[in-house]
């Protein structure tokens, strides 16, 4: 069984920043340094939460009841990326298994690349609509899935955004779900209290 301790610690520390009415910037560097610590060890994702599909998949492990944050692990099989997408939110992306590459797309038509970034484990990087928030994701391992765990400034999997054609600059409505029907149980703690 999965020591799912860590995340529920990290639940608790985003929960009192919501609880505080955290700036976006307090969001984007006390919650990156909260995410950087949850990284570190990947030992607590559960391994429903691990599993590659036939498209990148995105599983919900928490939403703020109050949809003030929610945090999500991302799984991308070899070759998978997203297409060119917005966020509208805060995010913050931490990496947890593998590698992925993020080239910021800009508006135009065609649109152009901007800045590409390679993150690797234990590295976090920001998104908002107040910094880049338009974007294509890929895996940068050929040959393994590489997982990515996200934290947003609401529930992400529903809030419309937008997909865009590259070519055109073209934007589509879309709301992105989650892959999983059921988060993970972070609050059965009887084998803590058991033993001690």
């Amino acid at each position: 069984m999965t020591d799912i301790a860590p995340l529920r610690d990290f639940i608790r520390a985003m929960t009192r920043l919501a609880d505080e009415g955290a700036s976006e910037t307090r969001w984007l560097t006390e919650g990156a340094a909260l995410l950087r610590r949850l990284i570190a060890n990947d030992a607590w994702l559960p391994e429903d939460c691990a599993q590659a599909g036939p498209r990148y998949r995105q599983y919900l492990l928490h939403c703020d009841p109050l949809e003030r944050f929610c945090v999500v692990s991302f799984v991308w099989g070899p070759g998978q990326k997203t297409p060119v997408h917005n966020h509208t939110v805060w995010g913050l992306v931490g990496m947890l298994r593998g590698e992925e590459i993020s080239t910021a797309m800009h508006p135009g038509a065609p649109m152009t690349m901007g800045e590409v970034d390679r993150l690797r484990p234990g590295e976090v990087v920001a998104v908002s609509p107040n910094l880049q928030d338009i974007h294509v994701v890929e895996n940068a391992i050929p040959d393994a899935a590489s997982i990515s765990i996200h934290v947003y400034g609401g529930n992400i999997g529903a809030i419309a955004r937008s997909v865009f054609d590259p070519a055109t600059g073209a934007q589509k409505r879309f709301v992105s779900g989650y892959d999983n029907a059921v988060v993970p149980n972070l609050w059965d703690r009887s084998q803590e209290v058991r033993a001690a």
